[in-house]
């Protein structure tokens, strides 16, 4: 069995009302909290009610939409005006991963440019970031539990990440009552990214038993609850099982990486205005394909395969299912819960070149368990078109 290590927040707490607490828990990091919430601050009502109850002060900064390398510096800088001693992000994966960045920033030197990947210098953080609380409110990226904060750059055309060990959270707690009035097509997006990422890291070149463990049980999970909770908003079990299927799938990106479906949508979202988890579920299914028909052409003893394997079996619940039937059963899902194809959003054959150049130096694209030619990944982009 090769080497493997496991990082994840200090704390995590999961549990229906388990926002009741944050009073309390917060209370350990000082008296001033930066809250960053997504386009509605007004969600944030009552946390800052809570926070206030135990005698701290909570100002609000607002995320309208996936993190600017502007907004962040804007952010850190209301932090610091502010005198916020630390930083809570409440909100999807775009209001989480600029908090993420906000608490890195407030405490080190420099401008972002000199810390994130692909765009900037690339240095590691000299020193650890401010006290940083994830409270998701959607069952999906599970940013709460990564180590990592996407931002995007809108000159470059691209996304990139600030990646740090030293990012991750105190305190990731988990309400899944928070998702309950989540319409549904962001219930779709967003579970659909939180089965993606339970998948990826399952057949990832960098899997490990313990992401295996929780990848399996979060497949299962979401196969189950992610129709339920699309149909029916209010299904307290459903809520629960995508909220744990999402924190699964934060855990096993942070330790074992993703694949061909995350390389693709950070260039695809730095270019393109499409919503991010959408670009996931468009992709799955035809990358699940590729990836299956290279792994049998070139490398047909890899473990992947057995993965693909297992996620057919859970998927649809039949012991006797192929590999195909596991593209399939998730083809039909992506049809069943609405997910449009990316040329909704603007991608014609003449961004294929660029999204592929792009994609191929991804870092999620090393976690994909066969390195793919130049024409398979133009094959998957031309089918989710």
């Amino acid at each position: 069995m090769n080497r493997f290590e496991f990082s994840t927040a200090t704390r995590i707490i999961f549990g229906w009302d388990s926002l009741n607490e944050i009073g309390k828990l917060s209370a350990e990091f000082g008296r001033n909290a930066l809250v960053v919430t997504g386009k509605n601050p007004e969600r944030a009502a009552r946390l800052l009610e809570l926070l206030k109850q135990e005698g701290i002060v909570g100002s609000t900064f607002c995320v309208p939409s996936e993190p600017t390398l502007d907004l962040v510096d804007a952010g850190t800088e209301r932090a610091r005006s502010a005198g916020a001693d630390f930083v809570i992000g409440f909100g999807g994966g775009s209001a989480i991963d600029a908090a993420k960045a906000i608490a890195a920033m407030m405490t080190n030197p420099g401008e972002l440019l000199d810390y994130v990947e692909i765009i900037g210098r690339a240095q590691p953080l000299p020193n650890a970031p401010a006290p940083f609380i994830a409270i998701p409110t959607t069952a999906g990226t599970g940013a709460e539990v990564a180590r990592n904060s996407v931002i995007t750059s809108p000159k470059d055309q691209v996304k990139v990440s600030l990646r740090s060990p030293l990012m991750l959270a105190k305190i990731a707690l988990v309400d899944p009552a928070l998702t309950v009035g989540l319409p549904p097509e962001i219930t779709a997006s967003t579970g659909l990214d939180a089965l993606t990422q339970v998948i990826e890291p399952l057949v990832s070149s960098r899997a490990n038993p313990m992401t295996s463990a929780l990848c399996i049980d979060g497949i299962r999970l979401a196969a189950r609850a992610l129709p339920v909770a699309f149909s029916d908003g209010t299904n307290r079990v459903a809520r629960e099982e995508m909220a744990l299927a999402s924190l699964y799938g934060g855990l096993a990106l942070a330790n074992a990486g993703l694949g061909a479906v995350h390389g693709f949508a950070a260039p695809i979202g730095g270019m393109f205005p499409a919503p991010h988890g959408v670009v996931c579920a468009a992709l799955l299914p035809h990358v699940m394909r590729v990836n299956i028909a290279a792994l049998r052409s070139r490398a047909p003893q890899d473990r992947a395969l057995q993965g693909y394997q297992e996620v057919a079996k859970l998927l649809t619940g039949h012991a006797s299912a192929t590999v195909e039937d596991g593209a399939e059963w998730i083809s039909a899902l992506v049809k069943r819960l609405e997910i449009p194809g990316l040329s909704k959003f603007g991608l014609t054959q003449s961004a294929v070149t660029p999204l592929v150049e792009k994609a191929a130096r991804a870092s999620s694209m090393k976690g994909n368990p066969i390195v793919l030619t130049e024409t398979e990944l133009r094959d998957i982009l031309q089918r989710a078109l």
